[in-house]
C-alpha cells in the first residue's frame, strides 16, 4: 500500500483553494449593509464610506507582500526540495487574526453588545477585516505562482476563481445555518473565515520541483471549479424559483461540501512513484537554483535579460510606465467593478426588484466573478501558448466588456441590471487574474507578491472616486425630494454612464500596454516558456 504523500504541491494548491473558498467576505457586503446601515442610523453617503474603507483594506496588500517575501526568502533543503524556511503559513495567520478582530468588533456594534461605535471606529473595523483578505490572496496567489511558473495564468485563475466563487459559497452556508439573520451572519464571517486559514496554513508551501504532468492535474483542479460554479448558479436560481424547505437546504449544503472536498482527491490520485522520479530528474535543477529566493527559473545569459527585467523590486517597478499603466487600467475597471456589487442592492431597490431578487443577483455576482477570474486566466494562457499572443490584450478586451456591461445597466431596461451584472462580473473578475499574472511577467516572481498588490491599491482608489463621489453622491442628490430613497431609473444612470466613460479609458489604456509589451512577450516570456519545457 502507498505512503500517502502531504508534502507536494498538489496538496499545497488543495489547501490553498480551501482558504480561497472562505475568504471572499468582500462580495458579500450587500448581505448584512442593509443591518449596519440600519441599526448604526447610517445615510446611502456613510455606508458608501464604510464600504470604502473594506475595499481599501482589502486591497491594500502592500504589507502581506513584504512580510511574504520575508517569510520565504531562506529556503532550506529537504528531500530533493526548497521549501520556505517561515512560508506563507506566517501570512495567513496574520490575515486570520485580523480578521476574527475586525468581523468580531462588527458584530459585536451591530447586535448592541457594544455602544454604538463612530463611523471612524466602524471603518476601522471594516478595514482590519477586510485586511485579511489581501493576507490570504497574497499567499495563497503567489505560491501557485511560484508552484506552477509554466501555467502560471491558470494558477492565479484558479485561486482567484475560488475567491471570486466563495461569496456564494458563504452565502449558502449563511442561508442554511443563519437565513435572514444577518447579524449572526457576521459572526459567522468572524469565525469561519478565520479558523479556516488557521487549520490549513501547515500545508501551503513553495515547492520548485515538478509533480509530473502539472497541467493534467490543473485541469482537474479547473473541472472541478467549473463544476463548482455551475452547481452554485443552478441552486441560486432554484432558490429564486422556489422556496426551499430545511430538508432540501441541507441536503444541498451536504453535497456543496462534497464538491468542495473534490480536489483533495485530485492531490491523492498522484501516483508516489511519478512524484519521486521526477524529483531525482530535478535534483540537480534544485542545486543550481540554491541560491535563487524567488525559485525562478532564468534563461541563458542574454543582454536583454540581465538587465534586471525580471526580477524588479516595488521601486523599481514604480519608476516604469508599465506599472502606472497598470495602476490606471485597475482603477477604472476594479473601481467601478466593486462600485457595482456593493451597490447591487441599492440599484436593484432603485429599479423594483424584491429583495430575495437582490441577494440572488449577489450571489449570481460571485459565479460571473469566478468565470471572470478562471477564464482569462485559463485563456489567456492558452492563446499565450499557442498563439503568442501578449497578456495584456485581454486586458483590454474585458475592460471593453465592462464599458458595455455598464451602459445596459444604465438603461434601467427589464432584465438590465441580470445582463449588464454578469458583462460586468465577468469582465471585473478577469482583471483580479489577469494583473497579478502580468506583474508577474513584466516584473518577475521574486517581488510579486508586494508588487501586484501596490497595483492593487488602485482598485479602493477607484472605489472610493466611483462608490462615494459619483454613485452616493448622485443617488443622494436624486433622492433629495424624495426622502432617503430614490425609486426610478434616474438614481444611478448618470453614475453607470460615468463609469462605461470609465472602464472604456481603461480599455485604452491597457491596448497601449499591449502594444509596448508585444516585442517584449514575444521575445522574452515565450522563450522563458521555451526553456522552461526543455529544461
Amino acid at each position: 500500500m502507498e505512503r500517502l504523500k502531504l508534502d507536494t504541491k498538489l496538496f499545497s494548491t488543495v489547501a490553498s483553494i480551501w482558504i480561497q473558498c472562505t475568504s471572499g467576505s468582500l462580495y458579500t457586503f450587500s448581505v448584512y449593509s442593509p443591518a449596519l446601515k440600519s441599526t448604526q442610523n447610517y445615510d446611502q453617503s456613510t455606508l458608501e464610506t464604510v464600504s470604502v474603507f473594506k475595499d481599501i483594506g482589502a486591497n491594500c496588500g502592500v504589507l502581506s507582500g513584504v512580510l511574504y517575501t520575508k517569510a520565504t526568502t531562506r529556503h532550506h533543503r529537504r528531500r530533493g526540495r526548497y521549501e520556505s524556511a517561515s512560508g506563507p503559513w506566517l501570512v495567513l495567520l496574520v490575515g486570520a487574526i485580523q480578521c476574527f478582530i475586525g468581523y468580531f468588533l462588527m458584530w459585536a456594534a451591530v447586535a448592541g453588545l457594544i455602544p454604538r461605535p463612530p463611523v471612524v471606529a466602524m471603518c476601522l473595523f471594516m478595514f482590519v477585516a477586510a485586511h485579511a483578505q489581501s493576507f490570504f490572496n497574497t499567499a495563497d496567489v503567489v505560491t501557485s505562482v511560484k508552484n506552477f511558473p509554466s501555467y502560471s495564468g491558470t494558477a492565479v485563475g484558479i485561486m482567484k476563481g475560488f475567491l471570486g466563487l466563495s461569496g456564494a459559497i458563504l452565502i449558502q452556508v449563511y442561508q442554511t445555518m443563519f437565513n435572514n439573520k444577518p447579524t449572526l451572519y457576521l459572526l459567522m464571517l468572524s469565525l469561519l473565515s478565520s479558523i479556516n486559514p488557521v487549520i490549513l496554513m501547515w500545508f501551503v508551501r513553495i515547492y520548485t520541483v515538478s509533480e509530473g504532468d502539472e497541467k493534467k492535474y490543473l485541469d482537474s483542479f479547473s473541472v472541478i471549479a467549473l463544476f463548482l460554479a455551475a452547481y452554485l448558479m443552478i441552486i441560486i436560481i432554484l432558490e429564486h424559483v422556489f422556496s426551499f424547505q430545511f430538508t432540501v437546504r441541507i441536503i444541498a449544503f451536504v453535497l456543496l461540501m462534497m464538491l468542495l472536498m473534490s480536489p483533495l482527491f485530485v492531490a491523492i490520485k498522484v501516483p508516489e512513484k511519478e512524484s519521486d522520479i521526477v524529483s531525482e530528474r530535478n535534483q540537480l535543477v534544485d542545486e543550481s537554483k540554491r541560491d535563487d529566493p524567488a525559485g525562478y527559473i532564468s534563461l541563458p545569459s542574454n543582454p536583454e535579460h540581465d538587465n534586471g527585467v525580471y526580477e524588479k523590486n516595488l521601486f523599481q517597478a514604480a519608476r516604469t510606465v508599465d506599472f502606472w499603466i497598470l495602476f490606471l487600467a485597475m482603477a477604472c475597471g476594479m473601481g467601478s467593478g466593486l462600485a457595482t456589487v456593493n451597490n447591487m442592492s441599492q440599484v436593484g431597490e432603485s429599479l423594483g426588484y424584491a429583495s430575495l431578487e437582490t441577494n440572488t443577483l449577489v450571489s449570481l455576482w460571485s459565479i460571473w466573478n469566478f468565470l471572470g477570474r478562471f477564464g482569462a486566466g485559463y485563456i489567456s494562457d492558452y492563446f499565450l501558448h499557442s498563439r503568442g499572443w501578449a497578456r495584456p490584450l485581454f486586458m483590454a478586451i474585458t475592460l471593453a466588456g465592462m464599458t458595455i456591461g455598464h451602459v445596459v445597466i444604465a438603461s434601467g431596461l427589464p432584465g438590465a441590471l441580470y445582463a449588464g451584472s454578469l458583462l460586468v462580473g465577468v469582465c471585473y473578475g478577469s482583471q483580479w487574474s489577469l494583473m497579478p499574472t502580468i506583474s508577474s511577467e513584466i516584473f518577475g516572481v521574486g517581488h510579486m507578491g508586494t508588487i501586484f498588490n501596490a497595483i492593487t491599491i488602485a482598485s479602493p482608489v477607484g472605489s472610493y472616486i466611483f462608490s462615494v463621489r459619483v454613485v452616493g453622491y448622485i443617488y443622494d442628490k436624486e433622492a433629495s425630494g424624495e426622502g432617503t430613497a430614490c425609486v426610478g431609473t434616474h438614481c444611478f444612470m448618470s453614475s453607470f454612464l460615468v463609469m462605461a466613460s470609465a472602464t472604456f479609458l481603461g480599455s485604452l489604456a491597457a491596448l497601449a500596454l499591449s502594444l509596448r509589451t508585444k516585442t517584449f512577450y514575444n521575445r522574452v516570456i515565450l522563450g522563458r516558456l521555451l526553456h522552461s519545457v526543455r529544461e
